[in-house]
Formats: C-alpha cells, structure tokens, sequence
C-alpha cells in the first residue's frame, strides 16, 4: 500500500500510458494494477485524514433495565384498578352497553396480568 504522502500526477498517468505503448499489450495487466493500487492507497489516505479531523464520538450512556414494581406497587396498582373500575364500568354500561363493560373489564384485567407477570421486585 502507498502512503498518504504519495500523490497521482498527470505526470504519473501519462507516463503509464506511455509505458503501455512501448512494452505492448500483454503488460497491460500489470500497469492497470500498480494504477489501481496507487489510486486506492490515496483513496484510503484521504478517507483516515477525514475521520482523523472529524470529532471522537462519545459513548452513550448504558439504557437502564426495566424497572420492576415492589409488592407495594404491586397492591397499589390493584387497588387503583378497583376504585378505577367502579365509574368506568357506570359509565361504560351507561353509554356502551354490554361491549363497554368488555372492552373496561378486558383492560383492568390486562394491566393487571401484566404487572403481575412482569420484572419482580425486591
């Protein structure tokens, strides 16, 4: 590999093309892959000058795991769902019928499985 001092003049690729003339077809080959060789170790020079100028990325912080409810949480969260329960189920029948008392009772039931069958706490 070239090292980031090496640079390709038209000097250079006139000399390649001159090159390919005097010694035929056959050493083709072999000039397009110093070419090749030369153009990608610029290539790789420029590209580490530009993550070298750019600003080192800075770590981000740890996601915390999930938090898990205490067994207070626990039976507040029962409990707030049965004082819950009482108006909205008033005021599911009242506007929704049976398919309102579903819909609120699948609900309370639901947060409550979750929070029983989620993270346990200490």
């Amino acid at each position: 590999m070239s090292g980031p001092s090496q640079e390709l003049s038209r000097e250079d690729l006139s000399a390649t093309l001159a090159a390919r003339k005097e010694l035929g077809a056959e050493f083709e080959p072999a000039l397009v892959e110093s070419l090749a060789e030369r153009l990608e170790g610029m290539i790789e020079a420029r590209v580490e000058a530009r993550v070298a100028q750019r600003a080192p990325v800075t770590a981000l912080p740890p996601v915390p795991a999930a938090q898990s409810l205490s067994p207070n949480m626990r039976l507040g969260l029962a409990l707030g769902s049965l004082g819950v329960s009482i108006p909205t189920t008033a005021i599911a029948a009242g506007i929704a019928g049976v398919p309102g008392l579903v819909v609120v009772w699948t609900g309370i039931v639901l947060v409550n499985v979750a929070a029983a069958f989620g993270p346990r706490g200490r």
